[in-house]
């Protein structure tokens, strides 16, 4: 698939061929709904946290005898049924993350790129460097290029000019090329990708399917 280069400008610099082992999969929506799931709760931070009856500060003495009150017997006030008791079966600190094998989230990338590629909402563009952080110009240099809901990017090291510039423009996300992935890539409508972004992608799918080989 040949796609066009651009610059930030709009203007036509060339143009890249993108790979078919990378950009031209058929898309499974499987393989990205474990990913999707398996980075939501990975994310999750599981610090919820309640008091169980052996956690109460109540006295632990027994309040009632044990015959001849008529009523139920007891122990002491910490059970769960009475005011100021510990939760029942409430939850506990504890990890949400799944396990999902190195190869699956690696395909998993692969085909959320392949999705954008044949949705036709990859950009590239030639590189986002910027001479100086001004959030205003670069606004109106997205609007020009239709760029309202984008995940952007970079190279190893984002432009710290334009990554000053762009992070209070709101739908708009940016990323060096290390932090890629695939709940980022789909929650966004456009993937526009730097020439270094780009060639850093290729270069690493083709370094994992050398080793795999």
């Amino acid at each position: 698939m040949e796609l066009q280069v651009t610059n930030l400008d709009g203007l036509s610099v060339g143009s890249v061929t993108l790979t078919d082992e990378v950009f031209g999969l058929e898309v499974r929506t499987d393989i990205l709904h474990r990913m999707v799931r398996y980075q939501q709760l990975k994310a999750m931070s599981g610090t919820h946290q309640v008091k169980h009856r052996s956690d109460g500060v109540r006295t632990g003495k027994k309040f009632v005898k044990q015959k001849g009150s008529g009523g139920a017997r007891h122990g002491d006030r910490k059970a769960p049924q009475f005011r100021g008791g510990g939760r029942a079966f409430g939850p506990e600190t504890r990890s949400h993350a799944i396990d999902l094998p190195k190869k699956v989230r690696a395909l998993a990338l692969r085909h959320a790129l392949s999705a954008k590629a044949h949705a036709g909402e990859i950009i590239i563009v030639d590189s986002v460097a910027q001479s100086e952080a001004k959030t205003s110009s670069l606004r109106a240099s997205f609007g020009k290029l239709a760029w309202s809901n984008a995940l952007i990017i970079d190279g190893a090291v984002v432009d710290a000019n334009f990554a000053m510039a762009a992070r209070n423009i709101p739908m708009i996300d940016v990323l060096p090329v290390q932090g890629i992935n695939v709940v980022d890539i789909l929650r966004r409508e456009k993937l526009v990708l730097t020439r270094a972004a780009l060639a850093a992608i290729e270069a690493r799918f083709n370094t994992s399917e050398e080793a795999a080989s």
